[in-house]
């Protein structure tokens, strides 16, 4: 298992300030209030593509290319935000791009693709089948595949972490959704290479529970998908470099219900005037969800709000739910 130190992040936040300007860190009243404890919101919902996954992109094409300079072309699976991370950072780079998504993917997230100018396939009805798809053309047309998973991005996406940790480095717990993983290393790197001790905690969907299960079993378990608001964490399959990060540093794994992130959302939006997504919205959940435990209450807590990118009529029914 890879963790970059302190040295390997500077250099990784290097290329991502060239695309991706820091993004700010408040403490909302509103929010104080509904968990009756501080917190910190890391609002990764205010970079170019709305997403954290911004910055692991950049990183990784960019330190691709200086590895292989014919590169023909880039493809991934994703359910959307690691595809705009992609479809981004092919373009800055002159690079083309080929992303798969499965059918009924968020459709305002397919048309964020295609105008970073991405050729978007419909293939599976899973981010597995994407992802197993997506295998099949690499090899087929001569394409490299970027995983969802890698040092360089985990790299890329600690940036995030070391600006939050960095402003406030007394937190006592931050919990961290996890979809395949590279939000939670990058959180762990961080905190590692800072010295700190700050708890972190990851967050499934209760309908995509891979991880918590891996987490519990110790080992990789599969799991069915089948949350219809939390795209970003739809994962049946956990990531094996990702899932050695959780075992090994993870304080506990939970989960929260598609009901708990759709109040978390509303939450953000009447507290703070902020769009989240469901995955983004995930960690504000698992706070409300254990507020009166030992780890939030009186605690000082960080709560990244990962991503905005959800579509208009699923928002509308959220709120209006």
């Amino acid at each position: 298992m890879f963790l970059p130190d302190a040295a390997a992040l500077a250099s990784a936040a290097d290329i991502v300030y060239q695309f991706v300007p820091p993004t700010p860190q408040y403490s909302w009243p509103q929010i104080n209030a509904a968990l009756g404890t501080e917190a910190w919101v890391k609002h990764e919902n205010h970079t170019p593509l709305g997403s954290f996954k911004a910055r692991g992109g950049v990183v990784y094409v960019r330190r691709l290319l200086q590895r292989e300079p014919e590169l023909k072309g880039l493809i991934a699976a994703t359910r959307g935000n690691h595809g705009q991370s992609v479809a981004f950072a092919a373009r800055e780079h002159g690079l083309k791009a080929t992303i798969v998504v499965p059918h009924g993917n968020s459709a305002e997230k397919n048309a964020a693709m295609r105008s970073l100018g991405a050729q978007l396939i419909e293939h599976g009805e899973d981010f597995q089948a994407s992802r197993e798809y997506a295998q099949v053309l690499a090899v087929r047309d001569g394409l490299h595949i970027v995983p969802s998973y890698h040092e360089d991005i985990v790299a890329g996406v600690g940036s995030s972490w070391m600006e939050l940790f960095r402003a406030q480095p007394d937190l006592d717990t931050v919990f961290v959704p996890i979809g395949q993983g590279s939000g939670f290393c990058g959180a762990i790197a961080a905190r590692q290479a800072l010295g700190l001790r700050t708890r972190v905690i990851g967050v499934v969907s209760a309908l995509a529970p891979a991880y918590q299960l891996s987490f519990q079993a110790r080992r990789s378990v599969e799991a069915p998908v089948s949350t219809m608001i939390a795209d970003g964490m739809a994962c049946r399959v956990a990531d094996s470099g990702s899932l050695a990060c959780v075992l090994e540093f993870a304080d506990d794994v939970v989960t929260v219900s598609d009901e708990s992130v759709a109040a978390a959302m509303r939450l953000y939006f009447s507290a703070t005037h902020n769009v989240a997504e469901g995955a983004g919205a995930a960690a504000l959940a698992a706070a409300l969800q254990l507020k009166d435990d030992s780890r939030v209450r009186g605690c000082r807590i960080g709560l990244p709000l990962t991503g905005g990118n959800v579509d208009a009529s699923l928002f509308r029914t959220v709120l209006e739910s």
